[in-house]
C-alpha cells in the first residue's frame, strides 16, 4: 500500500517574508525562484531554492502576527555558527553534552538547528 501522502515544499512564516528570504538566501546560498511568468507580486510567498538542486524548496510565506512561541517544525543545517551570527542570526543555545548541534534563530526568531561540518 502507497503512503497517503509525500513531501513536497518546506514553508516558513515571516512579517518581513521578503527579508527573511533574502536572509536565507545568503545564509544557504539559495536564489530566488522565478517561474515561468516572471517576478511574483511582492505580497505572494517567496520560492527560494537551492541552485544545485541538492536542497529542498523553500517558501518563505508572510503572515500577519510575529512569532511568540518555539517552532514546532524547524531546518537543520550544516554550517558555520559565527558566519551565521554574523549575517544576523541568533544565538538560542550553544551546543553542550547533550547536544551536538547548536540552536541559533533567523532575524525574524525562526529556530534552526546548526551542526558542524
Amino acid at each position: 500500500m502507497s503512503a497517503p501522502s509525500r513531501f513536497k515544499d518546506l514553508c516558513l512564516d515571516a512579517r518581513d517574508h521578503q527579508a527573511v528570504a533574502d536572509w536565507w538566501c545568503r545564509a544557504m546560498g539559495y536564489r530566488r525562484h522565478v517561474g515561468a511568468g516572471g517576478p511574483r507580486p511582492v505580497s505572494d510567498p517567496v520560492p527560494i531554492v537551492d541552485p544545485s538542486g541538492a536542497g529542498p524548496l523553500l517558501w518563505v510565506v508572510p503572515v500577519p502576527e510575529e512569532k511568540v512561541v518555539k517552532n514546532r517544525m524547524h531546518l537543520d543545517v550544516v554550517g558555520d555558527v559565527d558566519a551565521l551570527l554574523a549575517l544576523g542570526a541568533v544565538l538560542v543555545q550553544r551546543r553542550g553534552e547533550d547536544r551536538d548541534w547548536d540552536v541559533l534563530a533567523d532575524p525574524e526568531g525562526n529556530e534552526f538547528c546548526v551542526f558542524a561540518p
